[in-house]
């Protein structure tokens, strides 16, 4: 490992600590190194607060200046929140930047280098970049398409049943593999179900104490939500994406916390799930959990709209041809037309599987 490895790993550290906080900011972490040894660091730790090079230089103090900063993404250079991180690293005296790559983002794209460099600081790029891409893919992508990054997460019996026959579903999974899917609520923006897992479960789709509870999307053309709901209390906002033509109830206008919007539908009953990431991407959501029943996960896959899957499986076997199954809808009709999970990896949680890979 080189010393630009090695301090580029400690600034990656730092990012991730801004986790769940930052959106739809990206995940980015400082280190001043001056003499092979770390004078300053700092990380973006919420939306709207000092970003990390501002945070490890006000650390850093006196000691920046000749100073080689480590960052995991090209620093801004327009106005935002905060000033242009870019002016403050060059009245500190920095004389060498190193950055795992460039901003994607259109208002800097480069132009924070350009200045860097025509100030007479190195700059240096592409170190431990694979890594530093996949820590802020969510970001990555919505800045390129303006939609979340979808995160698809089930749990399933060996045979693919969310429920019995009867509907009994708690608990398929053990209480490690049900501690672990909270705690990637914590992780994302929001969450979204559809209202057949509210009126069958009627779930609190927090984080339940893992950390920052996500805005909680419900999927609900004819808005049949309950407003006695769990899913409308006060831990967090939530977001009911109705048809069009759906009337308004007077008493949700009033229900504090709850938002309603109305998207186009793809057909009756079902909403249009591009219309509907388009809206979420326009809200500054960047990464969403779709933690649904059958129908909403086959809408999501069948629109070929999901980046990455997460499931649980757990060692049993439940059978029934009434058994709901974890994606329903449709389906296909050759072998040739399945979506391929790559770069996956399998790990134990308790008694249980976790599935994780990429469908893109």
């Amino acid at each position: 490992m080189t010393p630009d490895e090695r301090w580029m790993r400690q600034a990656l550290k730092l990012a991730r600590r801004g986790l769940s906080y930052v959106h739809p900011n990206p995940m980015v972490g400082a280190v001043l190194v001056k003499n092979n040894r770390m004078v300053g660091a700092g990380y973006h730790r919420r939306y709207g607060g000092p970003h990390a090079e501002v945070e490890a230089l006000a650390r850093a103090g006196v000691k920046a200046k000749g100073a080689t900063l480590y960052l995991n993404l090209e620093p801004c250079a327009h106005w935002g929140k905060t000033p242009p991180c870019v002016d403050a690293v060059i009245a500190a005296g920095i004389k060498r930047v190193v950055a795992a790559f460039r901003d994607p983002n259109p208002k800097v794209a480069g132009k924070g280098f350009r200045k860097l460099r025509a100030a007479g600081i190195a700059v240096v790029t592409g170190v431990l970049e694979e890594e530093a891409r996949e820590l802020n893919r969510a970001f990555l992508h919505w800045i390129q398409s303006r939609r979340p990054y979808v995160t698809l997460k089930t749990a399933s019996s060996l045979d693919g049943k969310i429920a019995t026959a009867k509907g009994e579903s708690k608990w398929i999974t053990g209480p490690e593999a049900r501690s672990a899917g909270h705690r990637l609520r914590a992780e994302v923006d929001a969450i979204a179900v559809g209202v057949g897992t509210i009126l069958a479960d009627d779930p609190l789709l927090t984080a339940h104490g893992r950390g920052r509870n996500p805005v909680r999307v419900i999927f609900d053309s004819r808005l049949r939500t309950p407003l006695k709901a769990h899913s409308l209390d006060a831990s967090a906002p939530t977001w009911i994406l109705i048809d069009r033509s759906t009337p308004l109830r007077a008493a949700f206008k009033k229900k504090t916390g709850v938002r309603l919007q109305a998207i186009r539908r793809q057909k009756p009953g079902r909403l249009d799930i591009k219309a509907a990431l388009d809206w979420l991407g326009a809200q500054g959501i960047t990464h969403l959990l779709v933690e649904g029943g059958g129908e909403i996960n086959s809408a999501f896959l069948e629109a070929d709209l999901v980046d990455e899957l997460i499931w649980f499986v757990a060692p049993k076997i439940i059978g029934g041809k009434e058994a709901r199954t974890a994606v329903e809808g449709q389906g296909i009709f050759r072998l040739a037309q399945a979506q391929k999970l790559t770069r996956f990896q399998v790990t134990r949680i308790g008694q249980d599987l976790c599935i994780r890979g990429s469908l893109r």
